[in-house]
């Protein structure tokens, strides 16, 4: 009875000493903060007060933002002032009452930085998809990207230290990438354990859908039947017009150009060619000038066979009248021949006039 009694008690003891012995874990939280947590083993029963410090320094600093869980501390994060100290030991201390955990921790290679930030997507000149993004110490940092197309498998690929973009060669227009990126320290400043969480993701391609982008997709999905719907009132709208109102297209006949050629404006008449003859001028109008005759008196017209008669001379270039005196006798010999020289003047006269 009394070695049950004792089997109990150790166990107790032994559950309560398990309880109480903490292992605090430590890491460097990018590059700015110690961040130390104890409740590994589970959440302690007590709150424990939390000290640390660097190797050289003089003073113990007390932990000023703790991390509790159910009102139970059960980590400590405070400033990480300098880079260089993660080279040298780090001391913690639990306390608690008369009870100190003290523990010496390594930090150089127990870094674990932020995702990267301002991760942007650019399709370059080159006919390449270029990602590129931001990161604290890129010098000393190397980076991961994981990238998957058309929602297939991720493909994982490192980046050198000091670069800060990731390209995928030709890619395709009907794809669509999907990239993410995590970073941690490289070898040239203390290669960490730690790789950093994956950032968010970046999509380009066909049938992307973000978050922000999902409005946008749904008005693409109704612009064609809008579009579809405007063609066919369109299309309604022109046969009704065309049954009410019947269009009838009246022919402009050509009108010559007119030009200053006047035989151009005989073309634009229709006529006869006989007609079309008269146009032309087909004789030669002569002048004809008539100059004033004299009369010759009967006394001075007596010739030496004893005939008298008048004769009116003119001095035109046409024809000669000759006048017969009133009083003279037909019956002369010379009548006869005076009456063809006037029946020649009347006639000569008439083509002068």
């Amino acid at each position: 009875m009394m070695l049950t009694k004792l089997l109990l008690l150790l166990c107790l003891m032994g559950d309560v000493f398990a309880k109480e012995a903490h292992d605090v874990d430590c890491f460097v939280l990018h590059l700015k903060y110690v961040k130390c947590s104890w409740n590994q083993q589970g959440t302690p029963d007590v709150n424990y007060t939390f000290y640390s410090r660097f190797h050289n320094d003089k003073e113990i600093t007390n932990c000023t933002n703790y991390v509790s869980e159910n009102r139970i501390n059960t980590g400590c994060s405070q400033p990480y002032d300098s880079p260089s100290k993660r080279f040298s030991k780090f001391y913690t201390s639990l306390v608690h009452g008369n009870k100190t955990f003290e523990q010496e921790h390594s930090l150089k290679k127990r870094v674990k930085l932020y995702p990267p930030t301002n991760i942007t997507v650019q399709n370059g000149s080159d006919f390449n998809l270029w990602f590129y993004w931001n990161q604290t110490a890129a010098n000393c940092v190397e980076n991961e990207v994981r990238f998957r197309t058309s929602s297939k498998k991720w493909e994982t690929s490192k980046v050198s230290i000091g670069r800060q973009s990731f390209c995928i060669n030709l890619p395709s227009s009907s794809s669509r990438y999907e990239l993410q990126v995590r970073s941690r320290l490289g070898n040239n400043c203390g290669e960490s354990v730690f790789w950093s969480n994956w950032s968010e993701p970046v999509v380009w391609g066909s049938n992307k859908r973000t978050d922000t982008e999902q409005k946008d997709v749904s008005i693409s999905v109704w612009t064609p039947l809008l579009y579809a719907s405007g063609a066919v009132i369109l299309i309604l709208l022109a046969v009704m017009l065309l049954h009410h109102e019947r269009l009838r297209i009246i022919p402009i006949p050509v009108v010559p150009k007119p030009s200053l050629v006047l035989y151009d404006i005989e073309d634009w008449f229709q006529y006869s060619k006989g007609l079309k003859g008269n146009f032309k001028a087909n004789y030669n109008e002569y002048a004809c000038p008539v100059r004033e005759y004299s009369h010759v008196s009967q006394s001075d017209s007596e010739s030496s066979d004893g005939s008298t008669f008048s004769v009116t001379t003119d001095q035109t270039d046409c024809s000669v009248s000759i006048g017969v005196n009133k009083s003279e006798d037909l019956s002369n010999p010379i009548s006869s021949s005076t009456s063809e020289v006037l029946v020649l003047s009347q006639e000569e006269e008439q083509v002068c006039v």
